[in-house]
């Protein structure tokens, strides 16, 4: 069974998860494959799809962004209320639009601290993707280039710290290797 098809099989069981809204989160390490796995999640379910690299106030903002998604988008969904995405201009260097959710009835979260904490408490879905570390670097690379070399290091000792104190591939639903 493809990545795809695990998650939506879970999902089609699981039950909304924050208020009404059913969620799935694709969590993981930088370059494992959650952008491309959420795309095709939010496009298979008919799903809004929110974006961490959206959220993430600047290389050094992994663990603050957690708190922003629950405060901002999830715990306003849980309510019923229409939610909001805070995003951050990374060319900037502060924060950006505000981008309206409304309130859908299913969402799709992916990236690097999407079911950590309180965030994964919502997630009916919570998927964790496995990738040795030497490809995940490749793809990100290949991805992001240059900018992304440089920050490379500064970026997985937040994902290191952040990952271990939550135990976050532990609590998934579902561990994939991509």
């Amino acid at each position: 069974m493809s990545p795809l098809q695990q998650v939506l099989a879970h999902a089609e069981h699981a039950a909304p998860s924050c208020g009404t809204v059913h969620v799935v989160a694709i969590d993981g390490r930088s370059g494992a494959g959650k952008t491309s796995l959420g795309r095709e999640v939010a496009t298979a379910w008919a799903a809004t799809l929110v974006s961490m690299d959206s959220i993430y106030r600047g290389w050094d903002g992994l663990a603050a962004a957690v708190p922003l998604l629950v405060e901002r988008v999830l715990r306003p969904l849980s309510r019923g209320e229409g939610a909001e995405v805070p995003t951050w201009d990374w060319s900037l260097g502060r924060p950006g639009a505000i981008i309206p959710l409304g309130t859908p009835a299913r969402l799709v979260v992916e990236g690097c601290g999407a079911s950590v904490g309180e965030a994964g408490r919502y997630a009916g879905t919570r998927v964790w993707l496995e990738l040795d570390a030497a490809e995940r670097k490749e793809r990100a690379l290949a991805r992001d280039g240059e900018l992304f070399a440089r920050q490379w290091d500064r970026w997985a000792a937040q994902e290191e710290r952040l990952f271990s104190a939550d135990g976050t591939a532990g609590r998934a639903h579902l561990v994939i290797g991509t």
